[in-house]
């Protein structure tokens, strides 16, 4: 379990990074809602979050099927991540 799970956490650091050019601009957008407090910036947001994991998706609700991304952030040590499906703390 503890090996499938560091593959697992590789691929989605990988897969943040690979996405990083293209989604930065959401993570900014959102950094600067939270910075200047305006909720409005913050609605519409997706719900994908890993709370345990420090990870939330910073692109906009409904993205997987619209824009066919997977979830989107960073990790709590600021590290571009990926992720598919629900949390790692499901588990």
């Amino acid at each position: 379990m503890q090996e499938a799970r560091e593959r697992m956490e590789a691929a989605e650091t990988a897969l943040g990074m690979e996405l990083c050019p293209r989604l930065q601009p959401f993570q900014d957008r959102c950094d600067q809602a939270v910075a200047e407090g305006d909720a409005d910036g913050l609605a519409g947001g997706c719900a994908g979050k890993h709370g345990r994991w420090g990870r939330i998706c910073v692109l906009p609700g409904g993205h997987e099927t619209s824009m066919e991304e997977p979830h989107w952030g960073r990790t709590s040590e600021g590290q571009p991540i990926a992720w598919v499906g629900s949390a790692p703390d499901d588990w």
